[in-house]
């Protein structure tokens, strides 16, 4: 399928009811990444959304926002930063605890990975009860980094529009 919208994007997540646990609805992007136009394409979207803004650092979380960070880093010309899940990184960090959709988790980031003041744009693949944005938006703000005017987000960004979490505008 030729990616033409938005809508042949959506098409190309697959739903799978009842995972991990049962009442969750999980979408899986494994669909999506797999066909190369989709993946550029959405890369290409949520990049455009911020294009013109001084981003110093793109922080995705793990691991599926890995996937879109990364290269969006590389396109806009900034860093990337990795939040992990707890124990994960090797050296010296701060970590936060924040709400699943099906429990609690907890997220890390090293202590050294963002200097005060540095514009940051935290990247997520999907948001369902943004826990984990908000999570890594507070490990943000603690390093004394100004979260960017925006979160992009893959599904997220092509099919809702701009919201606000925790005071900070998300591109959903």
């Amino acid at each position: 399928m030729t990616v033409r919208s938005v809508d042949d994007l959506r098409a190309k997540i697959r739903e799978v009811p009842d995972f991990p646990k049962p009442g969750i609805l999980f979408y899986d992007i494994t669909t999506l990444l797999r066909d190369p136009d989709a993946f550029r394409d959405v890369i290409d979207r949520m990049t455009a959304a911020v294009k013109d803004e001084r981003i110093d650092l793109v922080v995705g979380m793990e691991s599926r926002g890995f996937i879109f960070a990364a290269p969006m880093a590389d396109r806009l010309g900034a860093g990337f930063v990795p939040v992990r899940k707890l124990g994960k990184l090797p050296a010296e960090t701060i970590e936060v605890e924040y709400d699943l959709e099906y429990g609690t988790a907890t997220l890390e980031i090293h202590r050294d990975a963002i200097v005060p003041g540095q514009r940051v744009l935290v990247v997520d693949d999907l948001l369902a009860t943004g826990g984990t944005v908000l999570g890594t938006i507070e490990l943000v703000r603690r390093l004394k980094a100004l979260p960017d005017a925006r979160t992009a987000q893959t599904t997220g960004w092509a099919f809702h529009g701009c919201m606000t979490l925790a005071n900070i505008a998300v591109v959903a």
